[in-house]
């Protein structure tokens, strides 16, 4: 695929990391995911189709952000080597 590599170089780092790129758009396709739950759970709750969109809107910013901020916290802890688990166990 002519696009594969420029992308592949967009979503991660040279460290083999998760580029902040990846992050945010798992966080935005996440967030669409979650959202629809909310309103879904919304409408069943109340009964009212508008209060569970309006429920749905405003929460979906604020996750966006906190799942970002998540995402990186999690991409910045160590992670364990192949040879590293085998020591430990050994």
């Amino acid at each position: 695929m002519i696009l594969d590599q420029p992308l592949k170089k967009l979503f991660t780092s040279k460290s083999g990391r998760d580029s902040n790129a990846k992050s945010l758009l798992k966080s935005i396709s996440w967030r669409i995911v979650g959202t629809i739950d909310t309103m879904i759970i919304s409408y069943f709750v109340t009964g009212e189709l508008v209060m569970a969109i309006s429920i749905g809107s405003v929460e979906v910013f604020s996750k966006i952000i906190l799942y970002y901020f998540h995402e990186r916290a999690w991409e910045s802890t160590p992670k364990a080597e192949i040879n590293d688990t085998e020591k430990e166990f050994a």
